[in-house]
């Protein structure tokens, strides 16, 4: 049998590359009885068929899984925003950062469009991710600027770019690798955000080594997988200093003596991101309510 790794699914069919081929394969029946989901990132062993296609027999462990959106085998993450057009949003920032960390796996932030930017504006706000532990790229993929430290973070890594619509996404990974010509879009003047042109991920290789995915735009975040308990450890300042709590049961919103809460007070957590984590919290206590 063969081993590849997927890239791409399309109407029941899964394109997977082994060395410098692709070939389209399908699923053998019994895993469509299990209902097993295969995933843009899976490795698999098939057989070639007639016409030189090929049929999956075996779908091997997963290392790692991201759910929104569900791809498997990541070794990282590459959050992705726009300095400006649109405005880079703090808030929204943390939400998908919270998404990533469920996931387990390493987080770069990535942000775009530096050239229109003021840059001394955005230091405190790029200073405070990096005081977290976050690795932060700035760059614009118009100008060319930044990219080689990019190329040089997604060499031999299976990495994903995550973020919202208009960050620029697409024109980032065309300059990153000549030849993908993934079709981009311009920013909506009326509501300040970008057209979806991504329709579905995609495994594209690298002739540096390794893959990177690119993913529909999302404009909005959930948490219908989080549980209220487990949040905090998604905030890795909180999760550093939780066990400080007088109560274990703490949720650092109106209980007494939390470490969290004095933290904040004192400046060693900035207020904006535990303002993250209530709005978050609150998000999740909500839909718990309406069940």
């Amino acid at each position: 049998m063969q081993h590849g790794v997927i890239l791409k699914t399309y109407n029941s069919f899964y394109y997977v590359k082994t060395n410098d081929k692709v070939i389209m394969c399908t699923l053998r029946g019994r895993f469509k009885k299990e209902r097993f989901s295969l995933l843009v990132g899976d490795e698999v062993e098939y057989d070639i068929t007639e016409n030189d296609k090929g049929i999956i027999e075996k779908i091997l462990p997963r290392r790692s899984m991201l759910k929104r959106p569900m791809i498997a085998n990541i070794d990282q993450v590459i959050v992705t925003f726009a300095a400006v057009n649109p405005n880079i949003n703090a808030v929204l920032v943390d939400r998908f950062l919270v998404l990533a960390e469920m996931s387990d796996l390493d987080i770069i932030i990535c942000i775009n469009k530096t050239d229109l930017a003021d840059m001394q504006e955005l230091e405190p706000l790029l200073a405070l991710y990096r005081s977290i532990g976050y690795k932060v790229i700035t760059l614009s993929a118009k100008l060319g600027l930044g990219i080689r430290e990019l190329q040089n973070a997604l060499s031999d890594k299976i990495s994903v770019f995550a973020g919202p619509s208009g960050a620029g996404k697409s024109t980032i990974l065309n300059t990153i690798e000549a030849g993908l010509t993934l079709v981009t879009g311009e920013v909506s003047e009326k509501i300040g955000r970008g057209k979806h042109t991504t329709r579905f991920a995609e495994l594209l290789p690298l002739t540096t080594g390794g893959f990177v995915v690119d993913t529909p735009g999302f404009s909005f975040t959930e948490f219908d997988d989080v549980k209220k308990n487990d949040l905090m450890y998604y905030f890795p300042e909180i999760a550093a200093i939780v066990q400080e709590c007088k109560f274990n049961t703490c949720l650092h919103v109106k209980e007494p003596q939390c470490a969290i809460k004095q933290a904040v007070l004192e400046g060693r957590i900035n207020e904006q991101r535990y303002n993250s984590y209530i709005e978050i919290l609150s998000e999740i206590q909500e839909k718990k309510k309406g069940f």
